[in-house]
Protein backbone atom coordinates (compact mmCIF):
# COMPACT_ATOMS: atom_id res chain seq x y z
CA UNK A 1 0.00 0.00 0.00
CA UNK A 2 0.91 3.60 -0.58
CA UNK A 3 -0.51 6.11 1.89
CA UNK A 4 -0.44 9.89 1.88
CA UNK A 5 -0.76 11.93 5.08
CA UNK A 6 -1.71 15.60 4.79
CA UNK A 7 -0.13 17.89 7.38
CA UNK A 8 3.14 18.79 9.05
CA UNK A 9 2.70 18.53 12.82
CA UNK A 10 3.21 16.11 15.66
CA UNK A 11 -0.20 14.59 14.98
CA UNK A 12 0.85 13.71 11.44
CA UNK A 13 4.12 12.20 12.64
CA UNK A 14 2.12 10.07 15.11
CA UNK A 15 -0.22 8.92 12.32
CA UNK A 16 2.80 8.07 10.16
CA UNK A 17 4.38 6.11 13.03
CA UNK A 18 1.18 4.12 13.51
CA UNK A 19 0.29 3.36 9.87
CA UNK A 20 3.89 2.37 9.06
CA UNK A 21 3.48 -0.55 11.49
CA UNK A 22 1.12 -2.21 9.02
CA UNK A 23 3.24 -4.67 6.99
CA UNK A 24 1.22 -3.94 3.84
CA UNK A 25 2.30 -0.29 3.90
CA UNK A 26 5.44 0.10 1.83
CA UNK A 27 5.43 3.86 1.26
CA UNK A 28 4.05 6.88 3.11
CA UNK A 29 4.05 10.34 1.58
CA UNK A 30 3.80 13.25 4.03
CA UNK A 31 2.55 16.50 2.53
CA UNK A 32 4.48 18.48 3.55
CA UNK A 33 5.64 16.59 6.67
CA UNK A 34 8.50 17.88 8.81
CA UNK A 35 12.15 17.22 9.53
CA UNK A 36 11.40 14.24 11.74
CA UNK A 37 9.01 12.55 9.31
CA UNK A 38 11.70 12.92 6.65
CA UNK A 39 13.94 10.65 8.73
CA UNK A 40 11.35 7.86 8.98
CA UNK A 41 12.23 4.76 6.94
CA UNK A 42 9.05 4.39 4.88
CA UNK A 43 8.37 8.12 4.48
CA UNK A 44 8.97 10.67 1.74
CA UNK A 45 8.06 14.31 2.31
CA UNK A 46 6.45 16.10 -0.62
CA UNK A 47 6.25 19.89 -0.66
CA UNK A 48 2.71 20.27 -2.01
CA UNK A 49 -0.14 22.16 -0.35
CA UNK A 50 -2.54 23.01 -3.19
CA UNK A 51 -5.54 20.67 -2.98
CA UNK A 52 -5.78 20.04 -6.72
CA UNK A 53 -2.05 19.35 -6.93
CA UNK A 54 -2.32 16.92 -4.03
CA UNK A 55 -5.12 15.06 -5.81
CA UNK A 56 -3.04 15.00 -9.00
CA UNK A 57 -0.05 13.61 -7.08
CA UNK A 58 -2.20 10.91 -5.46
CA UNK A 59 -3.56 9.88 -8.86
CA UNK A 60 -0.21 9.85 -10.63
CA UNK A 61 1.54 7.94 -7.82
CA UNK A 62 -1.22 5.37 -7.25
CA UNK A 63 -1.80 6.39 -3.64
CA UNK A 64 -4.21 3.87 -2.09
CA UNK A 65 -5.34 5.97 0.87
CA UNK A 66 -5.04 9.61 1.96
CA UNK A 67 -5.42 10.60 5.62
CA UNK A 68 -6.03 14.27 6.39
CA UNK A 69 -4.49 15.59 9.60
CA UNK A 70 -5.35 19.31 9.98
CA UNK A 71 -8.71 21.05 9.80
CA UNK A 72 -8.02 23.66 7.10
CA UNK A 73 -7.91 21.33 4.06
CA UNK A 74 -11.03 19.54 5.36
CA UNK A 75 -12.95 22.80 5.68
CA UNK A 76 -11.69 23.79 2.21
CA UNK A 77 -13.15 20.60 0.72
CA UNK A 78 -10.18 18.31 0.05
CA UNK A 79 -12.34 15.20 0.57
CA UNK A 80 -14.83 16.29 -2.09
CA UNK A 81 -12.01 17.00 -4.59
CA UNK A 82 -10.37 13.61 -4.04
CA UNK A 83 -13.62 11.67 -4.27
CA UNK A 84 -14.53 13.43 -7.53
CA UNK A 85 -11.34 11.94 -8.96
CA UNK A 86 -12.12 8.46 -7.59
CA UNK A 87 -9.46 8.69 -4.88
CA UNK A 88 -9.81 7.04 -1.48
CA UNK A 89 -9.57 9.60 1.32
CA UNK A 90 -10.41 9.55 5.03
CA UNK A 91 -12.28 12.57 6.37
CA UNK A 92 -15.59 14.45 6.28
CA UNK A 93 -17.00 16.26 3.26
CA UNK A 94 -16.77 20.06 3.09
CA UNK A 95 -20.36 20.36 4.32
CA UNK A 96 -19.74 18.04 7.27
CA UNK A 97 -16.49 19.85 8.13
CA UNK A 98 -18.55 22.94 9.03
CA UNK A 99 -19.02 21.28 12.42
CA UNK A 100 -15.51 22.59 13.07
CA UNK A 101 -15.36 25.33 10.46
CA UNK A 102 -18.17 27.34 12.07
CA UNK A 103 -18.76 27.50 15.82
CA UNK A 104 -22.17 29.07 15.14
CA UNK A 105 -23.21 26.19 12.86
CA UNK A 106 -21.95 23.66 15.41
CA UNK A 107 -23.96 25.25 18.24
CA UNK A 108 -27.12 25.30 16.11
CA UNK A 109 -26.50 21.62 15.31
CA UNK A 110 -26.15 20.83 19.02
CA UNK A 111 -29.34 22.72 19.82
CA UNK A 112 -31.30 21.03 17.03
CA UNK A 113 -30.34 17.51 18.11
CA UNK A 114 -30.67 18.09 21.88
CA UNK A 115 -26.96 17.67 22.53
CA UNK A 116 -26.09 18.82 26.03
CA UNK A 117 -24.11 22.06 25.73
CA UNK A 118 -23.73 25.52 27.26
CA UNK A 119 -26.19 28.33 26.55
CA UNK A 120 -25.07 30.75 23.82
CA UNK A 121 -25.85 33.58 21.40
CA UNK A 122 -24.28 34.42 18.02
CA UNK A 123 -23.33 37.96 16.94
CA UNK A 124 -21.82 39.72 13.95
CA UNK A 125 -22.27 43.20 15.46
CA UNK A 126 -19.88 44.27 18.21
CA UNK A 127 -22.28 46.69 19.94
CA UNK A 128 -25.10 44.15 20.08
CA UNK A 129 -22.68 41.60 21.49
CA UNK A 130 -21.53 44.04 24.18
CA UNK A 131 -25.11 44.88 25.14
CA UNK A 132 -25.82 41.17 25.57
CA UNK A 133 -22.59 40.56 27.52
CA UNK A 134 -23.39 43.46 29.85
CA UNK A 135 -26.42 41.51 31.08
CA UNK A 136 -24.46 38.24 31.54
CA UNK A 137 -22.88 36.78 34.64
CA UNK A 138 -19.09 36.65 34.43
CA UNK A 139 -17.00 34.92 33.38
CA UNK A 140 -18.30 34.51 29.81
CA UNK A 141 -16.70 32.66 26.93
CA UNK A 142 -16.13 34.39 23.59
CA UNK A 143 -15.36 32.20 20.58
CA UNK A 144 -14.35 33.17 17.06
CA UNK A 145 -16.81 31.53 14.66
CA UNK A 146 -14.20 30.31 12.18
CA UNK A 147 -10.86 28.51 12.34
CA UNK A 148 -8.30 30.13 14.62
CA UNK A 149 -5.61 27.47 15.15
CA UNK A 150 -6.85 26.66 18.64
CA UNK A 151 -6.48 30.27 19.80
CA UNK A 152 -9.97 31.62 19.11
CA UNK A 153 -11.49 31.05 22.56
CA UNK A 154 -11.20 33.57 25.41
CA UNK A 155 -12.66 33.23 28.91
CA UNK A 156 -13.48 36.81 29.89
CA UNK A 157 -13.53 37.63 33.58
CA UNK A 158 -14.87 41.17 33.15
CA UNK A 159 -16.79 43.45 30.80
CA UNK A 160 -13.54 45.27 30.01
CA UNK A 161 -11.82 42.05 28.95
CA UNK A 162 -14.83 41.09 26.83
CA UNK A 163 -14.72 44.51 25.14
CA UNK A 164 -11.00 44.09 24.39
CA UNK A 165 -11.59 40.58 23.00
CA UNK A 166 -14.39 41.73 20.69
CA UNK A 167 -12.19 44.61 19.48
CA UNK A 168 -9.39 42.11 18.80
CA UNK A 169 -11.64 39.58 17.03
CA UNK A 170 -14.22 41.71 15.20
CA UNK A 171 -12.54 45.06 14.52
CA UNK A 172 -8.79 44.42 14.42
CA UNK A 173 -9.61 41.12 12.68
CA UNK A 174 -6.88 39.10 14.39
CA UNK A 175 -8.03 35.87 12.71
CA UNK A 176 -8.41 37.18 9.16
CA UNK A 177 -12.19 36.99 9.00
CA UNK A 178 -12.70 34.04 11.36
CA UNK A 179 -13.61 36.35 14.24
CA UNK A 180 -15.98 38.69 12.41
CA UNK A 181 -18.82 36.52 13.73
CA UNK A 182 -18.54 35.42 17.35
CA UNK A 183 -20.29 33.10 19.77
CA UNK A 184 -20.88 34.29 23.33
CA UNK A 185 -21.25 31.25 25.53
CA UNK A 186 -22.13 30.49 29.12
CA UNK A 187 -19.04 29.62 31.15
CA UNK A 188 -19.03 26.06 32.45
CA UNK A 189 -16.75 25.29 35.37
CA UNK A 190 -15.32 21.80 35.61
CA UNK A 191 -12.80 19.38 34.11
CA UNK A 192 -12.22 19.29 30.36
CA UNK A 193 -11.73 16.07 28.44
CA UNK A 194 -11.19 15.10 24.82
CA UNK A 195 -12.81 12.05 23.24
CA UNK A 196 -12.03 11.11 19.66
CA UNK A 197 -14.43 8.86 17.78
CA UNK A 198 -14.48 7.27 14.34
CA UNK A 199 -17.60 7.12 12.20
CA UNK A 200 -18.64 5.68 8.86
CA UNK A 201 -21.90 7.64 8.91
CA UNK A 202 -23.85 4.64 10.21
CA UNK A 203 -21.84 3.63 13.28
CA UNK A 204 -19.71 5.69 15.65
CA UNK A 205 -17.04 4.20 17.94
CA UNK A 206 -15.33 6.29 20.62
CA UNK A 207 -11.60 6.00 21.31
CA UNK A 208 -10.15 6.10 24.81
CA UNK A 209 -10.39 9.54 26.43
CA UNK A 210 -7.59 12.08 26.73
CA UNK A 211 -6.79 15.26 28.61
CA UNK A 212 -5.22 18.21 26.77
CA UNK A 213 -3.27 20.99 28.51
CA UNK A 214 -4.02 24.10 26.44
CA UNK A 215 -2.48 26.96 28.38
CA UNK A 216 1.17 27.87 28.06
CA UNK A 217 2.19 27.97 31.72
CA UNK A 218 2.13 25.48 34.59
CA UNK A 219 -1.07 25.45 36.60
CA UNK A 220 -3.15 26.13 33.48
CA UNK A 221 -2.17 29.79 33.40
CA UNK A 222 -1.47 32.15 30.52
CA UNK A 223 -2.86 32.27 26.97
CA UNK A 224 -4.16 29.25 25.07
CA UNK A 225 -1.84 27.41 22.72
CA UNK A 226 -2.35 24.61 20.24
CA UNK A 227 -1.74 22.23 23.17
CA UNK A 228 1.27 21.77 25.47
CA UNK A 229 0.80 18.09 26.22
CA UNK A 230 -1.76 15.40 26.89
CA UNK A 231 -2.42 12.19 28.77
CA UNK A 232 -4.63 9.18 27.98
CA UNK A 233 -6.93 7.90 29.23
CA UNK A 234 -8.37 10.84 31.16
CA UNK A 235 -8.85 9.74 34.81
CA UNK A 236 -11.88 12.02 35.11
CA UNK A 237 -13.75 10.09 32.42
CA UNK A 238 -15.40 7.65 34.80
CA UNK A 239 -17.97 5.05 33.78
CA UNK A 240 -20.72 7.53 34.75
CA UNK A 241 -19.21 10.26 32.58
CA UNK A 242 -18.81 7.90 29.63
CA UNK A 243 -22.44 6.77 29.96
CA UNK A 244 -23.62 10.38 29.97
CA UNK A 245 -21.34 11.16 27.03
CA UNK A 246 -22.80 8.29 25.02
CA UNK A 247 -26.42 9.19 25.82
CA UNK A 248 -26.31 13.00 25.71
CA UNK A 249 -23.58 13.68 23.14
CA UNK A 250 -22.27 10.76 21.07
CA UNK A 251 -25.51 9.13 19.91
CA UNK A 252 -27.37 12.43 19.26
CA UNK A 253 -24.38 13.57 17.17
CA UNK A 254 -24.59 10.44 15.01
CA UNK A 255 -28.34 11.02 14.63
CA UNK A 256 -27.65 14.59 13.51
CA UNK A 257 -25.03 13.48 10.99
CA UNK A 258 -27.53 11.03 9.52
CA UNK A 259 -30.55 13.35 9.47
CA UNK A 260 -28.54 16.23 7.97
CA UNK A 261 -27.18 13.84 5.31
CA UNK A 262 -23.62 14.80 6.17
CA UNK A 263 -21.12 12.72 4.23
CA UNK A 264 -18.90 11.84 7.17
CA UNK A 265 -16.38 9.02 7.09
CA UNK A 266 -13.75 10.25 9.47
CA UNK A 267 -12.96 11.37 13.00
CA UNK A 268 -15.21 13.38 15.28
CA UNK A 269 -13.36 15.09 18.12
CA UNK A 270 -15.53 15.89 21.14
CA UNK A 271 -14.27 18.54 23.54
CA UNK A 272 -16.31 17.99 26.68
CA UNK A 273 -16.73 19.55 30.13
CA UNK A 274 -17.39 17.42 33.21
CA UNK A 275 -18.98 18.98 36.27
CA UNK A 276 -21.52 18.21 39.01
CA UNK A 277 -24.40 18.97 36.66
CA UNK A 278 -23.32 16.41 34.07
CA UNK A 279 -21.26 16.08 30.91
CA UNK A 280 -21.45 18.90 28.35
CA UNK A 281 -20.17 19.28 24.79
CA UNK A 282 -17.95 22.33 24.33
CA UNK A 283 -16.95 21.90 20.70
CA UNK A 284 -16.51 19.59 17.73
CA UNK A 285 -13.40 19.08 15.69
CA UNK A 286 -13.58 16.94 12.57
CA UNK A 287 -10.13 15.35 12.71
CA UNK A 288 -7.68 13.81 15.12
CA UNK A 289 -6.68 16.22 17.89
CA UNK A 290 -3.20 17.55 18.47
CA UNK A 291 -1.61 16.67 20.91
CA UNK A 292 -4.26 14.11 21.95
CA UNK A 293 -3.35 11.88 18.98
CA UNK A 294 0.23 11.64 20.24
CA UNK A 295 -1.09 10.19 23.51
CA UNK A 296 -3.97 8.06 22.18
CA UNK A 297 -2.33 6.24 19.25
CA UNK A 298 0.49 4.70 21.35
CA UNK A 299 -2.24 2.91 23.33
CA UNK A 300 -4.11 1.63 20.26
CA UNK A 301 -3.48 -2.07 19.78
CA UNK A 302 -5.66 -2.32 16.67
CA UNK A 303 -4.22 -1.54 13.26
CA UNK A 304 -5.07 2.04 12.24
CA UNK A 305 -5.08 1.34 8.50
CA UNK A 306 -7.56 -1.54 8.94
CA UNK A 307 -9.74 0.65 11.14
CA UNK A 308 -9.81 3.47 8.59
CA UNK A 309 -10.59 1.07 5.77
CA UNK A 310 -13.49 -0.36 7.79
CA UNK A 311 -14.86 3.19 8.14
CA UNK A 312 -14.50 3.92 4.43
CA UNK A 313 -16.24 0.64 3.59
CA UNK A 314 -19.06 1.35 6.10
CA UNK A 315 -18.17 -1.77 8.09
CA UNK A 316 -17.52 -0.25 11.52
CA UNK A 317 -20.48 -2.12 12.99
CA UNK A 318 -18.37 -5.29 12.66
CA UNK A 319 -15.24 -3.72 14.19
CA UNK A 320 -13.99 -3.64 17.78
CA UNK A 321 -11.05 -1.40 18.62
CA UNK A 322 -8.51 -3.02 20.94
CA UNK A 323 -6.57 -0.92 23.45
CA UNK A 324 -3.45 -1.61 25.46
CA UNK A 325 -3.73 -1.39 29.22
CA UNK A 326 -2.00 1.46 30.98
CA UNK A 327 -1.50 5.18 30.40
CA UNK A 328 0.39 7.43 28.05
CA UNK A 329 1.77 10.94 28.37
CA UNK A 330 3.15 13.34 25.78
CA UNK A 331 4.87 16.63 26.59
CA UNK A 332 5.34 19.39 24.00
CA UNK A 333 8.59 21.34 23.73
CA UNK A 334 8.02 24.83 22.33
CA UNK A 335 10.07 27.77 21.12
CA UNK A 336 10.71 30.59 23.58
CA UNK A 337 7.96 33.20 23.20
CA UNK A 338 5.26 30.86 21.86
CA UNK A 339 2.28 31.39 21.45
CA UNK A 340 3.48 34.95 20.78
CA UNK A 341 6.52 35.90 18.70
CA UNK A 342 9.40 33.44 18.62
CA UNK A 343 12.61 32.79 16.70
CA UNK A 344 13.42 29.67 14.70
CA UNK A 345 16.43 28.05 13.08
CA UNK A 346 18.09 26.69 16.24
CA UNK A 347 19.83 23.32 16.07
CA UNK A 348 18.04 20.52 17.94
CA UNK A 349 20.22 18.10 19.88
CA UNK A 350 19.37 14.65 21.19
CA UNK A 351 16.29 13.61 19.18
CA UNK A 352 17.80 10.31 17.99
CA UNK A 353 19.06 9.57 21.51
CA UNK A 354 15.67 10.23 23.13
CA UNK A 355 13.49 8.03 20.88
CA UNK A 356 9.69 8.17 21.28
CA UNK A 357 9.63 11.68 19.81
CA UNK A 358 7.12 13.11 17.37
CA UNK A 359 8.38 16.12 15.42
CA UNK A 360 6.24 19.17 14.61
CA UNK A 361 7.91 22.54 13.99
CA UNK A 362 11.11 20.89 12.78
CA UNK A 363 13.09 21.16 9.54
CA UNK A 364 16.00 19.07 8.29
CA UNK A 365 18.90 21.06 6.83
CA UNK A 366 21.92 19.14 5.52
CA UNK A 367 21.31 16.34 7.98
CA UNK A 368 20.73 18.64 10.96
CA UNK A 369 17.37 19.09 12.67
CA UNK A 370 16.46 22.73 13.40
CA UNK A 371 13.49 24.49 14.97
CA UNK A 372 10.91 25.76 12.49
CA UNK A 373 7.76 26.50 14.50
CA UNK A 374 6.14 27.37 17.81
CA UNK A 375 5.48 23.83 18.98
CA UNK A 376 8.68 22.07 17.99
CA UNK A 377 8.23 18.44 19.07
CA UNK A 378 6.81 16.21 21.77
CA UNK A 379 8.29 13.37 23.79
CA UNK A 380 5.98 10.54 24.84
CA UNK A 381 5.83 7.35 26.82
CA UNK A 382 3.27 4.61 27.46
CA UNK A 383 3.51 2.65 30.72
CA UNK A 384 1.40 0.70 33.22
CA UNK A 385 0.75 3.77 35.38
CA UNK A 386 0.25 7.46 34.67
CA UNK A 387 3.04 8.34 37.09
CA UNK A 388 5.51 6.12 35.23
CA UNK A 389 4.39 7.33 31.78
CA UNK A 390 4.77 10.95 32.85
CA UNK A 391 8.17 10.30 34.42
CA UNK A 392 9.52 8.58 31.28
CA UNK A 393 8.14 11.26 28.91
CA UNK A 394 10.01 13.93 30.87
CA UNK A 395 13.16 11.78 30.98
CA UNK A 396 13.07 11.59 27.18
CA UNK A 397 12.50 15.33 26.90
CA UNK A 398 15.46 15.99 29.22
CA UNK A 399 17.71 14.40 26.58
CA UNK A 400 16.66 16.99 23.98
CA UNK A 401 17.89 20.57 23.79
CA UNK A 402 17.72 23.68 21.59
CA UNK A 403 18.11 27.39 22.28
CA UNK A 404 15.02 28.70 24.06
CA UNK A 405 13.41 25.31 24.67
CA UNK A 406 10.32 25.63 26.85
CA UNK A 407 7.86 23.09 28.18
CA UNK A 408 5.38 22.79 30.99
CA UNK A 409 6.56 20.77 33.97
CA UNK A 410 3.12 19.65 35.18
CA UNK A 411 1.67 17.60 32.32
CA UNK A 412 -0.02 14.60 33.90
CA UNK A 413 -0.17 16.16 37.38
CA UNK A 414 -3.95 16.29 37.44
Amino acid sequence: MKIMIIGSGGREHAILWKVAQNPKVEKVYCAPGNGCTELEEKCENINISDLDELAKFAKENSVDLTIVGPEVPLVEGIVDKFREKGLRIFGPSKKAAELEGSKAYAKEFMKKYNIKTAGYEVFDDKEKALKYINACNFPVVIKADGLAAGKGVVICESYEQAEETLEDFMIKDRFNGSGKTIVVEEFLKGIEASILAITDGKTIIPFISAKDHKQIFDGNKGPNTGGMGSIAPNPYCTKRVLREFDKDILQPTLKGIQEENLDFKGIVFFGIMINRFGTYLLEYNVRLGDPETQAVLPLMESDLVELIEAALDEKLSDYTIKWKKGFSCCVVAASKGYPGKYETGFEIQGVNKAKNVFGAGVKLEEGTLKTAGGRVLCAWAAEDSLIEATKKAYMRLDEISFDGIYYRTDIGNI
